[in-house]
């Protein structure tokens, strides 16, 4: 059994998945990120940790087979399909400070930030609770000569997707990426299937 679903461009919600549930992610139009966070669903003080993974795993880029651990060092979910390769872990949902900052926005869209804050606040996560996500299709690249990021359009076309299975009850946070160079400079919409 499965749902499809899609979220709106610039839009975030929330939703529970659980224990060997399966959620399937597609860039439904291609070039369009979608910030993912999750929290064990019996104790949300237990989130995802970018540096605990990045640490277990010795890289900075995630695909098939990598599972994906909590701040309390439990494994959370890993990926079990994936048609692009190419995530990001590093860099923080985009916000109305980031509007601010990177962009000189001076009536800044809530970002990725806002829109999880208020998906997940019926689920009692509080802004500061929210972490570095997983932006699934997002494109940063590192120059190793001097750590400087580069964010880039992502490699993801339409119809790609990458699945993941839950190794516990989750909440899971879901964005279609608000941030203009994230995308390729549009907006599209994000489509999620649960797969039982």
């Amino acid at each position: 059994m499965q749902s499809s679903n899609i979220i709106p461009p610039r839009s975030g919600i929330a939703f529970t998945l659980k224990k060997g549930q399966r959620l399937k992610i597609t860039d439904l139009k291609g070039e369009q990120v979608a910030d993912f966070i999750c929290y064990n669903q019996s104790d949300t003080k237990e989130y995802l940790s970018s540096g605990r993974t990045i640490d277990y795993a010795e890289t900075i880029f995630f695909t098939k087979g990598h599972p994906f651990y909590s701040n309390r060092s439990n494994i959370m979910f890993e990926i079990t399909e994936d048609t692009v390769g190419r995530h990001d872990f590093l860099l923080t949902p985009c916000s109305a400070d980031t509007f601010r900052i990177i962009y000189g926005h001076t009536d800044p869209h809530q970002g990725c930030f806002g829109n999880l804050s208020k998906a997940l606040n019926p689920y009692g996560i509080e802004p500061d609770e929210i972490p570095v996500t997983f932006n699934v299709f997002m494109h940063v690249s590192v120059d190793v000569e001097n750590g400087k990021l580069a964010v880039h359009a992502p490699k993801s076309k339409a119809g790609d997707h990458i699945v993941i299975e839950a190794k516990m009850d989750l909440v899971i946070g879901l964005t279609a990426c608000s941030a203009e160079m994230s995308n390729n400079y549009s907006f599209k919409p994000i489509g999620y299937e649960i797969i039982e």
